[in-house]
């Protein structure tokens, strides 16, 4: 009897026993694996037995963030170390996950990655190079937080958790080659690393998986110098006006310097193995030879680049069988900027096409002012086997005062794309800090390069929120102040001065009033941000300088000004020492009416 009323009680309960087993099961189906909590983690770093040195590298500063992030020391072992069920990150390719998703051993140099779930587990993996690597750090970046804003400042994020339901993310480059050519970041590796920037002006190895180069510039004068040769060989260099002249160009018909040019190359790149390209090109001067022969060669080519992509080809030619793998580079610039006829580059030799007449208010295709530009890349397009941009992203007759261009960067990236550009060298502030805004649009570049897609307006803004502290509301309204400038009939070019049309007495005068508030904000704030918002408000007092400069004087701007430049060793133009400026200031500007 006692039996039969206790199976009745459990028949009766059934459904509800079912319900309960239903929930458990599915509460723990919908629970997310937790890497890390107050402190603890159960996951390892686990690294494939021939892991690259940059994957290595990658792993141990996974490592340390995490350890920054949340507190937790995840130890790095190897595959053959993993024991069976241990959660783990897996750094790099591995077969056994690749067979379970039917993805094949990325090649070496593929700088795309991947990073996923595999259950409980996050794999990441790319070429071993450099893609791997950067996975690990999109990884830190998109899901923990981690921006690598300046060599000084990176944003680590202090969490107590961090779980995940579903990972798969997947990048590769916009652009093959990206050269974010600032002084603030250039000799930095781990920001370039961090920020997925391959190209330097010097090529290297080091434990990020190394950084390529495009060797040198303007090389004629290098490989047949004036001072050395002119005075026994002046038939070497440019005819003008029917003389022979040092310190131009060289005059390519002639057989013995096409040899010397030759034998020079070989040299170079004995010299210099790790670079990827090697340059072959004019002298930074518009003295093109004039001489019988060099002017045939030019009408039967189509002009300037004609000659030069005849000599080029010559070289690259010499060099090919004992260098398969180099390339020879030349420029399309200025004189040789428009395309040949008649006469195609060869496959090892690469263009390096420079838009440095362009006007940089607005995207390169929407503005009539580019047009040749524009007429002259898409010529290039067509016949140019490896076509590199020279771009130039700053003012160089003044460094320091605003260049509202940030609205053109990815704009004209996707264009340089469209052409088949192959690699991109955003030429910027190179030889100091301190130039208009250098840290936001190094950083903002960097991403666009890889992904021009991206928002800049939200990058900009994002920066400036992490950067500036009590300062950002008034940076913002800067900033944005800065780039209201910009109308549809605009023309800004690399060389404009104070006095160009852009800067008003108004606009100088609202800005003023926004930096000294900026100021004011973070007055009780440490050094470093006080010095990250003075730099800012250095291009409102550089304007001053110039445009009101007894103004500046009386209340103490100049002063001021010239103090904190040679402090800091912050250079106001291209090519001109911090002493020179001022000198040049105090004879130019001193005694000047005001406006």
């Amino acid at each position: 009897m006692k039996n039969a009323i206790l199976k009745n009680r459990l028949m009766k309960r059934f459904p509800l026993i079912i319900l309960v087993a239903v929930a458990i099961a599915f509460a723990v189906a919908m629970q997310k694996p937790t890497l890390f909590n107050n402190g603890k983690s159960d996951y390892a770093i686990v690294l494939c037995k021939n892991a690259s040195t940059s994957e290595q590298t990658a792993a141990k500063e996974l490592q340390g963030y995490l350890e920054q992030i949340g507190g937790v020391a995840l130890p790095i072992i190897t595959r053959d170390q993993l024991e069976e069920g241990q959660k783990h990150i897996l750094i790099g390719y591995n077969k056994k996950y690749g067979a379970e998703f039917g993805v094949e051993r990325p090649d070496d140099n593929d700088e795309g990655f991947t990073y996923r779930n595999v259950g409980d587990n996050i794999w990441i993996y790319g070429g071993s190079q450099r893609g791997t690597m950067y996975g690990v750090y999109s990884f830190l970046e998109n899901e923990l937080g981690v921006r690598w804003y300046t060599k000084d400042y990176t944003k680590v994020p202090s969490l107590k958790k961090w779980s995940f339901k579903e990972l798969n993310h997947s990048e590769s480059p916009f652009i093959e080659y990206r050269f974010d050519q600032y002084f603030n970041v250039e000799p930095h590796k781990d920001w370039l690393a961090h920020n997925k920037c391959n190209s330097v002006w010097r090529a290297q190895d080091n434990e990020y998986g190394g950084l390529v180069a495009y060797w040198n510039a303007h090389t004629f004068e290098q490989f047949i110098p004036s001072g050395e040769y002119f005075s026994k060989h002046p038939e070497y260099f440019s005819l003008r006006d029917g003389k022979r002249t040092p310190y131009t160009q060289l005059c390519l018909s002639n057989p013995e310097v096409l040899q010397i040019c030759i034998e020079k190359m070989k040299q170079a790149i004995a010299d210099n193995p790790l670079y990827w390209v090697y340059s072959m090109s004019q002298s930074d001067n518009q003295f093109p030879c004039q001489c019988e022969k060099c002017r045939a060669i030019e009408e039967q080519y189509g002009g300037h680049s004609g000659l030069m992509i005849w000599f080029v080809n010559q070289v690259a030619d010499a060099i090919k069988p004992l260098y398969p793998d180099k390339y020879i580079g030349t420029f399309a610039y200025q004189y040789t900027r428009k395309a040949p006829v008649g006469i195609t580059p060869r496959d090892n030799v690469v263009i390096r096409l420079c838009s440095i007449e362009c006007c940089f208010a607005h995207p390169l295709e929407e503005c009539e002012h580019n047009h040749p530009f524009i007429s002259d890349i898409e010529d290039w397009s067509k016949i140019a086997p490896h076509l590199f941009i020279w771009d130039y992203v700053v003012n160089y007759r003044q460094y320091v005062a605003p260049f509202p261009n940030f609205g053109v960067l990815a704009e004209n990236i996707k264009t340089f794309k469209k052409y088949n550009a192959i690699g991109i060298q955003e030429e910027a502030q190179y030889e100091s800090i301190g130039g208009e805004f250098s840290e936001m649009k190094s950083w903002v570049l960097s991403k666009l390069l890889w992904n021009p897609n991206l928002d800049t307006k939200a990058l900009v803004a994002q920066f400036i929120t992490d950067y500036y502290g009590n300062a950002a509301p008034y940076i913002q309204q800067y900033f944005d102040l800065c780039h209201s400038l910009i109308k549809d009939d605009t023309v800004m070019g690399i060389y404009i001065d104070e006095n160009n049309p852009l800067y008003t007495d108004e606009f100088v005068t609202e800005a003023n009033s926004l930096l000294t508030q900026a100021k004011k904000a973070v007055a009780e704030c440490d050094e470093d941000i006080r010095f990250r918002v003075d730099l800012v408000g250095l291009q409102i007092d550089y304007l001053r300088l110039l445009r009101t400069p007894q103004e500046a004087a009386a209340d103490g701007t100049r002063d001021r000004v010239f103090e904190f430049v040679r402090k800091h060793n912050i250079l106001f133009n291209e090519w001109q020492s911090v002493e020179e400026t001022i000198n040049i200031y105090n004879n130019t500007y001193a005694n000047k009416q005001e406006r």
